[in-house]
């Protein structure tokens, strides 16, 4: 069982409003996982844990668009005194051991390297690694260039 699994489990027995039950689901998560996702953080559908989750660290107050890729032992969370927390957009890909710490908005199609402290806003279609991240470049047709990648016709 996958940490996703579990967290969009709890979330829905949460938003059905039944009672106890989905924390124990959370905590059975991170038994099981060794993540930590609250049922307030949105992940958007079709967002995938690499490794089920392994060592993923989530904030409460986080936003995902859909079909993100969050790899092992990534956190996205606050950073000390500055209010907020990360939002990625849609089909964003976060490396593994990357950090993303802030209030910082990452755009749509995204790469974030492993490794990565990212504590700056991410453009559509960048890719940044390094400590701190720094922008290495910037795909000017970030879709296509998935879809090439994926494998599925343009």
């Amino acid at each position: 069982m996958d940490g996703m699994r579990l967290y969009r489990w709890a979330r829905a027995l949460k938003q059905r409003g039944i009672p106890v039950l989905p924390d124990l689901v959370r905590r059975g998560a991170t038994l099981a996982c060794g993540c930590w996702i609250p049922l307030e953080a949105e992940l958007g559908e079709g967002t995938r844990l690499g490794y089920g989750g392994l060592g993923v660290v989530v904030h409460r107050d986080v936003r995902a668009g859909p079909h993100c890729l969050l790899s092992q032992q990534v956190t996205l969370g606050g950073r000390s005194g500055k209010a907020g927390v990360p939002v990625l957009g849609h089909h964003v890909r976060v490396g593994a051991g990357a950090k993303v710490l802030g209030p910082i908005h990452v755009g749509d199609w995204a790469v974030i390297g492993a490794n990565a402290v990212v504590t700056r806003d991410v453009p559509e279609g960048g890719v940044v690694a390094g400590i701190p991240a720094r922008l290495l470049r910037v795909d000017p047709d970030p879709e296509s260039s998935w879809r090439r990648e994926m494998g599925a016709a343009p």
